[in-house]
Order: structure tokens, then C-alpha cells, then sequence
């Protein structure tokens, strides 16, 4: 199907547009059963004026210049490794107590982030992020609205989230965190005194578990005062599709599985919030000793 794209493409560089049109009467048919056209149209949306394989840029120069940019970043990303763990000594990794993974000083380091509401099935809640004063924090705010959709279907609505972007390396590579040796997520926030929950999305080995999600509870307390919050990966609890889950098991930081952090208001309190975060790291705290704060069972109870 790929030789066939290329073959469309190619009709309309060299042999205009009486080659292109024979070319697209034959192989439409095919086109339109694959993945490259779809005839699946979202309900709402304006109906796309290009066929999908019509928007494919085959240019020659852009993709000598799209590899020399990967190769650059596989090469980095080989020196890193030669040097250490994240592009640091060994000895330094296991003496570290403390990394920052995320902090707000400019635009380029919102822009590692995605904003979303109840607006994508229907809802009103609204949610914006900006640098905070002298851009030394990232102020994430908005307007909670718990309306429900009357669309017949959607029985819960009001919430909005932040969450940041997977990490990509060289060829699109997906890229994973190791936070094997450190036991709690360290912030540096300012709230106005409403709940929040921490998400941490996991990339699964099976389909069905796409949806699990590791939550846990940050409360802010107001004021002007900034807070530090240690929340330690023992007290993170399994859920899935909102459900938190009957068979719990702690997050396993031994295992690279880790693609996003994410924030989420939904205190069923209609109003305006705000939240400022200077900073996300994570903490190696030698006097937690808890591995995990929830009892396992087995489903089936050996008789």
C-alpha cells in the first residue's frame, strides 16, 4: 500500500495531472479499504477536503535532513549511555537524593505539556497554563463547570487535567523514566486550597490494560505560601476507566514503564481554580520504610 502512495505521488511530479487522475481511478478502490482512507467521520466534524494520502509529503530533501537530525539524537543518546544513567557518573546516580524532572522557566518547557477538560465529550469546564510571575512557575488555571452534557449518554462532567508528553528519543523511539532508585514524587506547589489527584500512566505489555492509571491525592492549603509535597510511591493506589481496582500491587520503579505524569481537578465544586508548580522532581527518602500501603490478596484463595 506504501508502493502505492509513492506511485500517486510520484504521477503528480512527473507526469501531471491526466497520469495522476488514470492513476487514481485504479488504485482508489484500494486506497479506500485501507488504512490510509477511512470513510469514519466523527460526528460534528467537517468532513475532510483531502483524501489522508493526499497530505503525505514525500519530499526527497526532507527526509535526508529528518535523518541527519535523528542520527544526531541517536548519537547523543549513545554517548549518554556510555557516560551513565541519564547522561550521568554511576557513582553520582547512587548517591543521588534528589532530581528534578520537570521545572517551569520558559515557554519551550510548557510546551512539554497537554492540557485537557470535559470539552472533549461535551462539558464546559475550561483550563489554561501560562508562566507565572518572572517565569519562575508554570500557573495552570481555569474554570470548573460540572454541567452534563445532553447528549443522553454522559452521566459525570467537570474536569480538568494536565499532563505531560511522552518522552521521544531518536526514530521515534518511545523513551522511558527509572525511578528505581528513589520512593516518593517531591513537588514544589501553591494551591488555592482545592484537591487534586497525581496520575502516573503506565505503558502496558497487554491491550487490556491500556486504561490502568496509579493515582494518589495532593491537597493543597491556600494562601500565599508556597508548600512541598512529598508523596511517596507506596501510597499510589492501581485504578482503571475510574474504578479503582480489588487486586492492588505497588508501582514497580525496578521496571521502565513509565510514559506520563499528569494532574486532574474534579472536586465536583463549580468554580474558578488555580494551581503554580515551581517544580516535579522526585526524592530518594531514607526514613520511609513502607513499601506498600495496601493490603494484596489473592483472588483465588488457595483451599
Amino acid at each position: 500500500m506504501a508502493l502505492a502512495v509513492m506511485l500517486l505521488n510520484g504521477a503528480s511530479f512527473h507526469g501531471g495531472c491526466c497520469r495522476h487522475k488514470v492513476l487514481l481511478s485504479l488504485l482508489g478502490p484500494l486506497l479506500s479499504n485501507s488504512k490510509l482512507y477511512s470513510s469514519y467521520r466523527r460526528p460534528g466534524a467537517e468532513p475532510e477536503k483531502k483524501l489522508s494520502w493526499q497530505n503525505a509529503d514525500f519530499s526527497f530533501k526532507k527526509g535526508i535532513d529528518h535523518l541527519k537530525t535523528q542520527l544526531n539524537l541517536l548519537k547523543k543518546e549513545a554517548q549518554e549511555y556510555l557516560q551513565g544513567p541519564g547522561g550521568h557518573p554511576v557513582s553520582q546516580c547512587f548517591l543521588e537524593q534528589t532530581r528534578v524532572l520537570w521545572q517551569f522557566r520558559s515557554q519551550e518547557d510548557l510546551n512539554k505539556w497537554v492540557l485537557s477538560s470535559d470539552v472533549e465529550i461535551g462539558g464546559k469546564s475550561k483550563v489554561y497554563i501560562k508562566l507565572g510571575r518572572n517565569n519562575q512557575a508554570a500557573l495552570l488555571y481555569g474554570t470548573l463547570n460540572t454541567d452534563v452534557p445532553r447528549d443522553g449518554e454522559t452521566k459525570y462532567s467537570g474536569y480538568c487535567s494536565m499532563r505531560s508528553r511522552p518522552a521521544v528519543g531518536s526514530f521515534n523511539r518511545k523513551k522511558y523514566y527509572d525511578w528505581s532508585n528513589f520512593n516518593s514524587l517531591y513537588l514544589r506547589v501553591r494551591g488555592d486550597g482545592r484537591p487534586w489527584m497525581v496520575n502516573i500512566y503506565t505503558d502496558p505489555y497487554f491491550s487490556h490494560q491500556k486504561d490502568d492509571l496509579y493515582s494518589y491525592f495532593m491537597f493543597t492549603r491556600g494562601g500565599p505560601y508556597w508548600e512541598e509535597i512529598k508523596i511517596p510511591f507506596s501510597k499510589f493506589f492501581l485504578s482503571s476507566r475510574g474504578r479503582v481496582q480489588d487486586n492492588q500491587h505497588p508501582v514497580w520503579l525496578d521496571k521502565a514503564s513509565f510514559l506520563t505524569l499528569g494532574f486532574t481537578i474534579g472536586d465536583k465544586v463549580d468554580g474558578p481554580f488555580q494551581l503554580e508548580i515551581d517544580f516535579i522532581g522526585l526524592l530518594n527518602d531514607r526514613a520511609h520504610r513502607e513499601e506498600f500501603a495496601y493490603e494484596p490478596y489473592d483472588k483465588n484463595t488457595p483451599v
